[in-house]
């Protein structure tokens, strides 16, 4: 009797984990529709995978072979630290704004789509 109330625990504990993951992921396709909306890119690309990184490389001002850089280990942290950086900046949002993208995107990202930021052109081509 107390395994089998152990495991109904598991299971539901697991199950407000998941749910809290789907809100979590909705938000941030929300937000990333927002965002490539904004900038005036399809919004559908927020759910199409690898186009949507390609899609925010045009945005950010970066060449489309950096995909190539983020498939390299260690080396992909860093490139995209800086494609977040580039984003934020974008969008008229500082350096620090970036870095909050790369470790709480899900916070940052529907902030840049649902917030007064306008696209300013890609960051990394004014540079």
């Amino acid at each position: 009797m107390d395994q089998e109330l152990a495991n109904g625990a598991a299971a539901g504990g697991l199950g407000v984990i998941m749910l809290v993951y789907l809100a979590i992921l909705v938000v941030l396709i929300i937000g990333m529709w927002k965002t490539f909306s904004k900038a005036g890119q399809p919004g559908w690309a927020a759910i199409i995978p690898i186009y949507n990184i390609i899609v925010w490389l045009q945005i950010s001002g970066r060449p489309i072979w950096w995909i190539i850089l983020l498939l390299i280990p260690i080396v992909s942290i860093v490139i995209f630290v800086i494609i977040c950086i580039d984003l934020a900046k974008s969008f008229g949002k500082g350096t620090g704004f970036g870095i909050g993208i790369f470790f709480l995107g899900f916070i940052f990202i529907p902030i840049l789509g649902f917030g007064s930021a306008t696209y300013q052109g890609p960051a990394a081509a004014q540079s």
